[in-house]
């Protein structure tokens, strides 16, 4: 069969950059504030301009990067996040998702989630309702429906007919061997007064084993804020980047004075030094501070980092430069 990875999905998206970018009139407007809003991949442009609009209605900075990802998650043509996400092993789609204030320094974040497609939102709600930070399986699903969220089917045709094609493939790929990659959406806020946000969502790996979690829901993982130096999120081989504890190392460079870009490219020298298959797998990050300074940073070229940047009342999808030290 062929495999199902971020190839597939990211081909187009930059023959379609610029009609993605257009923005709305109440993306315009939000930017007289000041904010910046950077997303890892194409669907990332339709993330910012949404995060935009709730800004720009007087919503919270945690509420635009919640509503932002909810985008995302909802989309059933993101065969990596939410609804029609493609599913584990056994046909399960699990969503994994996390969300921090840089302000208060809580966050909240949710694994293995089954049945409900927001998971940012029940993650959210893990860190204002709850005085945990993570919630995970079982537990997940039924903290979220005593939040409000009603139970679905998250697999769609699409997704279903993959995992059908899938498990009937005599030597198909498992993770207890190989594996195919998946992506997330990963979000980073400033809102041009000191405040910073991050976010992430994912279906995780396609085909994995049910109960795997990597980095996007694990705190300082895939994503990391603090008002005093910026935010950070990663996407890429989450089994490998949770070990270098990429979103945390990002932003401690910036509380150093370093500028996002030099703090991106410093996570990358790092992983550089002892990560496996350094040069032929996924690993990219995305990091802002509290003035809008930006910067990004993938280690490989043969799959590069695509990312959508929100500022001045426009949308653009650019990708990264790879990393080659």
């Amino acid at each position: 069969m062929e495999p199902i990875d971020r190839r597939t999905f990211l081909a187009a998206g930059a023959a379609t950059a610029a009609s993605l970018g257009t923005a709305s009139p109440a993306a315009a407007k939000a930017d007289k504030s000041g904010a910046v809003f950077l997303s890892t991949w194409k669907w990332g442009v339709h993330a910012n301009t949404r995060a935009a609009e709730v800004l720009d209605g007087g919503g919270s900075l945690l509420d635009a990067v919640e509503k932002g990802i909810n985008v995302v998650e909802d989309d059933p043509n993101v065969m990596t996040v939410g609804y029609g996400g493609l599913p584990n092993a056994q046909g399960e789609v699990e969503l994994d998702a996390g969300i921090m204030d840089g302000t208060t320094h809580r966050a909240g974040s949710i694994c293995n989630l089954h049945k409900i497609k927001n998971p940012i939102s029940v993650a959210r709600l893990v860190m204002e309702r709850t005085r945990h930070t993570t919630l995970a399986g079982e537990g997940a699903l039924q903290f979220a429906i005593a939040m409000g969220f009603a139970p679905m089917q998250l697999l769609t045709p699409k997704s279903l007919e993959a995992w059908l094609k899938w498990r009937s493939t005599p030597d198909r790929k498992s993770f207890w061997i190989d594996g195919e990659h998946h992506d997330t959406i990963g979000m980073v806020a400033a809102d041009g007064e000191g405040k910073v946000v991050a976010g992430c969502s994912t279906s995780g790996l396609a085909w994995k084993i049910p109960g795997r979690v990597a980095d996007s829901p694990l705190v300082g993982c895939g994503y990391y804020a603090d008002d005093a130096a910026g935010a950070a999120s990663a996407t890429g081989d989450g089994d490998v980047m949770t070990n270098y504890c990429t979103s945390a190392f990002i932003v401690q460079q910036m509380a150093r004075g370093a500028h996002p870009q030099e703090a991106c490219e410093e996570c990358m020298r790092m992983m550089a030094r002892s990560a496996p298959d350094i040069h032929t797998d996924m690993y990219c990050v995305i990091a802002i501070n509290p003035r809008g300074e930006i910067g990004a940073a993938s280690m490989n070229s043969k799959q590069p980092l695509q990312y959508a940047h929100w500022r001045g009342g426009s949308g653009t999808l650019e990708t990264a430069a790879a990393f080659l030290g």
